[in-house]
């Protein structure tokens, strides 16, 4: 019989997310920040680490810091894919999948892109209010992600279902919300590894010059990706492409009209969007936390961990650590250098990142040409999920003249 009681990592974070609000958690961050940079939890055996120069040692030190969760916690497809793995392994996957996400690879996407976001443009047209989440955030990256997948877009819906599963907490630690948590995170799981499953197989029987096909293909020393290698990768992909750039474009438009005027000086200088999306990606992290596993006795902070310690590792906190950034609490769209690590660090640096970049740079330059300003009017935050972002976010849009 398997246990629906939350793991220890779980259990950490549901008790920092009660101490926060979902969408405004910096207050709480600077406060750690100041008062326990590196704190432990008794009860979970796990160190939480707030500070930048921490966050980033853990991410690079990959011999005391595993990426690899212990055996009784690789149950779902997500454990078995090479963001939960160390070299050799990692390194293996990682050289031949990343054959598919060469700079001229991305490059060929550029025109579909903007082609999609033109499209999705024209679906708003004429209309004074928006919610941005619906009529762009989501839809393009998901659209995005299938069609680079080789997959039927007419999918996006479960797509978009089955990724809020994968990204979702538990309400709390009540058994009756895990076990509910669980049977539905199973089935999300099952549904989706069934459709890629289907689909590996039929494209080798028929490749083409999607993703899909790429990766049924792609070769390092002879070596090829198996089944069991390519189904977890693929749900990876459709999660970390879909989630991650939908919240990147809703939070970067959240701070810029959150910050007075940065709208218009980007109106102003749209060479600056590159700039604002890596200050996005710092300022409001899509993905805002990372789990190492500790092999080793060590020290971090001034604190000792131990062997089999937990370590749970706050992106998002260190990204506003103000011994890094200046006038950390800013949202600045002319800050360069930009150093934060919000794609991640190390060698689990996030392989979507050129994709996740360019979606988001097409997104808000096209909503630059065709609006002069935009009025936050409401928004609604993600609950119960790992993820950072915005479920709603409506907006006044006055058009160009």
């Amino acid at each position: 019989m398997e246990t629906t009681t939350p793991t220890a990592v779980q259990k950490a974070l549901l008790r920092g997310k009660n101490k926060q609000d979902p969408y405004d958690p910096f207050d709480w961050y600077a406060n750690m920040r100041q008062t326990s940079p590196v704190h432990f939890d008794e009860a979970s055996r796990t160190w939480s680490v707030f500070t930048y120069e921490e966050a980033k040692r853990v991410t690079i030190d990959k011999d005391t810091f595993s990426s690899q969760p212990p055996k009784d916690q690789r149950k779902h497809s997500l454990m078995k894919t090479m963001v939960m793995m160390d070299p050799p392994k990692h390194t293996r996957i990682r050289s031949i999948v990343s054959k598919a996400f060469t700079p001229r690879v991305m490059k060929l996407w550029e025109p579909r892109i903007q082609e999609l976001m033109e499209e999705l443009m024209a679906q708003i047209e004429g209309k004074n209010e928006i919610d941005l989440v619906q009529a762009i955030s989501y839809p393009l990256p998901v659209i995005v992600i299938a069609e680079l997948l080789g997959v039927p877009s007419e999918h996006k819906q479960s797509f978009k279902e089955w990724s809020d599963i994968l990204v979702s907490m538990p309400k709390s630690e009540d058994e009756e919300d895990v076990a509910e948590w669980q049977k539905i995170r199973d089935q999300g799981e099952a549904d989706m590894m069934a459709f890629f499953a289907d689909i590996i197989e039929r494209k080798r029987h028929n490749l083409g010059d999607d993703l899909i096909s790429l990766l049924i293909q792609a070769e390092e020393n002879g070596d090829r990706l198996s089944a069991d290698e390519l189904i977890p990768f693929c749900n990876l992909l459709l999660l970390a492409g879909n989630e991650t750039t939908t919240n990147l474009i809703s939070n970067m438009i959240f701070s810029l009209l959150e910050q007075p005027g940065a709208y218009e000086a980007l109106v102003q200088s749209p060479e600056l969007i590159p700039r604002a999306v890596e200050e996005a990606v710092r300022f409001r992290a899509p993905a805002p936390t990372i789990v190492r596993y500790v092999t080793e006795d060590t020290e971090l902070g001034g604190k000792v961990l131990k062997k089999g310690d937990n370590v749970i590792v706050f992106l998002a906190s260190a990204n506003r650590d103000e011994r890094q950034f200046s006038n950390a609490h800013e949202f600045d769209i002319h800050r360069h250098p930009n150093p934060h690590i919000g794609f991640g660090h190390g060698i689990h640096f996030c392989l979507g990142a050129p994709l996740a970049r360019l979606e988001a740079c097409t997104a808000i330059k096209a909503l630059l040409d065709r609006y002069e300003s935009l009025e936050l009017l409401s928004y609604m935050p993600m609950t119960n999920s790992g993820m950072y972002g915005l479920k709603e976010l409506k907006l006044r849009v006055t058009p160009r003249s």
